[in-house]
């Protein structure tokens, strides 16, 4: 049984939030108020799971997703908040976030997103997706991609990614299998020296073969 910590500063949403998780099977070790209390929740209980507000009062989320990340790797943390700014995704981002998932989303799509950072997949909301090359295209350095000779289905696999879409909705779209998909995306990372799927998006954005 998976084990998460909530870390919110309203408390209808820890209410809430414990309910439906507990609902489905999850085992919530702690609720926070900031991410201060958070960290110290991490040290004792060890969660597998955070879901992460990001505007609490002491210390938020963006902060406490560093500290977290940097003493306990091991810890997936879910951004999950009503805010899409490019600051706060840049932030969590970049502090090694596993996911970025909005407050408006449904219970199913959350329990999903927390299942699938257990199996190392970085959830990003198509949303918050689509706000990426604001802020990527930025920066001067653009990666070329050809110089790792991609076919073309796996490039069509990476911009689907960078787009935000899940495995099911990739193979769907491309009429593969499911399996085949987590296949290619599995060789992609490899191919590329990557680890996980926010990385592959922040590449797809900086890269010169795309344009």
């Amino acid at each position: 049984m998976a084990k998460v910590l909530i870390v919110d500063d309203d408390v209808l949403i820890l209410d809430g939030l414990k309910v439906i998780l507990e609902l489905e099977g999850f085992d919530v070790v702690g609720v926070a108020r900031n991410a201060k209390q958070a960290y110290e929740i991490c040290a004792s209980e060890k969660p597998d799971v955070v879901l992460m507000d990001i505007r609490m009062p002491v210390e938020d989320g963006i902060s406490g997703t560093k500290n977290i990340k940097s003493e306990f790797p091991e810890i997936k943390v879910i951004i999950l908040t009503t805010f899409k700014d490019d600051e706060f995704i840049r932030g969590a981002i970049s502090y090694g976030a596993d996911g970025y998932v909005l407050k408006s989303s449904s219970a199913d799509h959350l329990i999903e997103s927390i299942r699938a950072v257990l199996q190392d997949k970085f959830v990003l909301d198509k949303e918050i997706a689509q706000t990426l090359p604001r802020f990527l295209n930025k920066e001067d350095v653009k990666t070329d991609f050809e110089k790792y000779n991609l076919t073309e289905r796996e490039k069509e696999i990476i911009k689907l990614v960078a787009e935000g879409f899940s495995n099911k909705e990739i193979a769907k779209k491309l009429f593969l299998t499911e399996g085949t998909v987590r296949n290619y995306i599995s060789v992609l990372l490899e191919k590329l020296h990557l680890t996980n799927r926010t990385q592959l998006a922040v590449l797809y954005y900086k890269s010169k073969s795309f344009e």
